[in-house]
């Protein structure tokens, strides 16, 4: 595949790309320090491309970012922003910056982000679409006097992604202590909501702009081995970032599929086009599923700007599909230059 790089539109030798992140303390958690794998590799990739680059750090005070930007004059931005003062809800103000100060950036808008970002916005739009997502229960439905399904629930996070404080303990079996436990969890801190647990397959629908829109990469499978039948088959925080955990070594990402799996991946590829148009997504994203006992899809979650860490799920989906870390790259920073931004 020919990899091409754009003429720069600001002047110099030629193009660069600055790469937008958040601070990473030391002492931070796995999922927060990977960020800065992704940073890594995508400046490496950036540079066998030809481009030049530069990185620059974001905080909640943008006005020295806005002040590095105007003197850099970047050709694009690489926006690899996952929160900000430690809240993964306050990252869209690193693509409403840009959006404001008109610079193209690579992955989604701050709509896009809004909508995806929060949980039970996403499932409400996804419903309302008429696309299938597990029921769920949220705090303000508390004081509503309606049966409650037995179970299994699980509870998540409105506004937080990579699993976070999701673990075993988070399933909930038993119906009727749903309210108590969902309660317990909203006073903690945060905003928490149920949603019915799917017991079957699960996969990762991954999609990657190019010129003529979303190309859905291959369909990836989280295979649950050796899960003892007590144990639910979710992936928790564990299965992503402890390595030495029983639910990290037991969870393995597979893309074989038997014949009888093709008109299932169709559907796939079908659903995930689907949310592509309804959240108005750019440059990539990842749907993730779940199958039901009668192999009826339910989508769990839509993440936009999912995480480009070369061992990550995403990236996984792009070495199946034949690409590299320097193409993928490459497509997201042509895309840049169309998702958000009119040249004149």
């Amino acid at each position: 595949m020919a990899i091409t790089v754009p003429p720069t539109v600001s002047g110099g030798a030629g193009p660069l790309v600055v790469i937008l992140h958040q601070e990473v303390p030391e002492d931070a958690p796995a999922d927060e320090r990977d960020t800065l794998v992704q940073v890594d590799a995508v400046e490496k990739s950036l540079r066998a491309l030809g481009y030049g680059t530069e990185r620059l750090l974001c905080g909640l005070d943008l006005a020295p970012v806005i002040e590095r930007l105007r003197t850099l004059a970047p050709s694009v931005v690489f926006n690899l922003v996952e929160s900000l003062a430690g809240q993964q809800q306050l990252a869209i103000l690193a693509s409403a910056l840009l959006e404001a100060l008109e610079i193209p950036f690579t992955g989604n808008g701050s709509r896009s982000q809004r909508e995806t970002g929060d949980k039970l916005r996403t499932k409400c739009m996804l419903r309302d679409a008429g696309l299938s997502t597990p029921d769920w229960r949220a705090p303000g439905d508390l004081d509503q006097d309606q049966a409650i399904p037995p179970g299994p629930w699980v509870l998540k996070p409105v506004s937080e992604d990579a699993s976070t404080e999701l673990d075993v303990k988070s399933c909930v079996v038993d119906g009727a202590r749903l309210d108590d436990t969902l309660l317990a969890h909203q006073q903690r801190g945060g905003g928490w909501f149920a949603e019915r647990y799917i017991e079957g397959r699960e996969l990762n629908v991954a999609l990657l702009q190019d010129d003529k829109g979303p190309e859905v990469l291959p369909v990836a499978e989280i295979r649950f081995l050796d899960f003892p039948p007590s144990r639910p088959r979710i992936l928790d925080y564990a299965a992503k970032w402890e390595p030495e955990s029983f639910a990290y070594r037991h969870t393995q990402r597979h893309f074989d599929f038997e014949p009888s799996d093709v008109p299932l991946l169709r559907r796939l590829e079908d659903l995930g086009r689907a949310c592509w148009d309804l959240f108005g997504l750019a440059g990539y994203a990842r749907v993730d599923v779940r199958l039901d006992a009668e192999g009826a899809p339910w989508i769990l979650e839509v993440n936009a700007n999912p995480c480009l860490a070369p061992d990550a799920g995403f990236m996984a989906a792009a070495r199946e599909a034949g690409l590299s870390c320097e193409e993928v790259v490459a497509r997201l920073v042509r895309a840049a230059g169309h998702s958000h931004v009119s040249y004149p």
